[in-house]
């Protein structure tokens, strides 16, 4: 017997909203951490300042470029996940539900590219 496809219900739609809710919380997380990383860096910098070195902890100014770039890969889930929402909100008005991993996979990418780096960089600075 094969189901019918329905509009989707007052549940999955409250599902969906909860989803986009999940992924707003992962984003502003990931805009937080960002946000620490340029902060620590400029910390390390001050503390060096004032400590009088001339050489302040090899600071390449690294650090700095990769909470910024944590911060845009936040902002990018942010969009994604609305954009997600919207879709699945469609889909389900229309009772034609397909899942996509689209936004699993390209924000796994993004963090692994930068987890990568960061791990090189620490590496590297140890």
């Amino acid at each position: 017997m094969q189901q019918e496809n329905t509009k989707g219900s007052a549940t999955d739609h409250l599902a969906n909203e909860r989803t986009f809710l999940a992924w707003i919380r992962t984003s502003i997380g990931i805009m937080a951490f960002g946000f620490v990383v340029v902060k620590f860096s400029l910390f390390v910098k001050q503390i060096a300042l004032l400590l009088n070195k001339q050489d302040p902890v090899h600071v390449k100014g690294y650090s700095a470029i990769l909470g910024i770039v944590l911060v845009f890969v936040g902002t990018v889930t942010a969009v994604l996940a609305y954009i997600r929402y919207k879709n699945v909100e469609k889909q389900l008005e229309e009772g034609n539900y397909q899942h996509s991993s689209f936004l699993l996979t390209i924000i796994t990418s993004l963090i692994f590219l930068v987890s990568a780096f960061l791990i090189v960089y620490l590496i590297q600075n140890v």
